[in-house]
């Protein structure tokens, strides 16, 4: 019995990087993350993210109040539109993100309790040996450089795999077209009576 593949996750937008300003925020954002409770404690992180956060939104609500004190101009709260803007969450979306983590949930259970209780012994031996190189992984590297390696191969691998696959068919439409030309040179030198085209002087 061969252990059943997860549930599929939907396909995230930014990991395929079709908006790339948004992807490559979010990479470096859950990166700098990364590396920062690497080197710092949660709260340190916490605290300097929320630090950073409210000097920036100070700093600029300060600017826009003096720019508009300057030209004597009424345009209001800078963040107006952000302040207006509905982030409730709807009952709807929780449902569902609720039936998703359900599902992944009931799934890794019952791969749990077969392994353990060794429902078949080949994959039981194979989670023996996956656990016993881990660790060997875990003297060497911990939690947070093994998820800082999961971030970067999670949101490089679409990318190059994309680019590969857009040079592999650039690269196939290629010698498709120069297929039929190759093929009439060869029939003209093979051919008796072929008409060589030769070029005037």
């Amino acid at each position: 019995m061969f252990i059943s593949p997860p549930p599929a996750f939907p396909q995230s937008v930014l990991v395929h990087w079709r908006e790339p300003k948004k992807s490559g925020a979010a990479f470096g954002l859950s990166l700098l993350v990364l590396v920062s409770l690497a080197t710092l404690s949660v709260i340190s992180v916490l605290s300097y993210l929320l630090l950073a956060c409210l000097c920036v939104t100070i700093t600029f609500r300060v600017y826009k109040s003096v720019i508009q004190a300057v030209q004597k101009s009424n345009e209001g709260h800078p963040f107006r539109s952000l302040l207006e803007r509905d982030i409730s969450v709807s009952s709807e979306s929780v449902r569902q993100l609720a039936d998703q983590f359900l599902i992944h949930l009931n799934w890794f259970s019952n791969q749990t309790r077969r392994l353990l209780l060794v429902e078949d012994l080949v994959d039981s031996l194979k989670l023996a040996a996956v656990t016993w190189v881990m660790t060997y992984v875990g003297a060497v590297f911990n939690g947070v450089t093994i998820l800082i390696l999961a971030d970067i191969i999670f949101f490089t691998t679409p990318l190059i795999y994309q680019k590969k696959k857009v040079k592999t068919h650039l690269m196939s439409l290629s010698s498709t077209q120069s297929a039929p030309c190759l093929a009439q040179s060869v029939l003209q030198d093979k051919l008796p009576g072929a008409v060589k085209k030769s070029k005037v002087e």
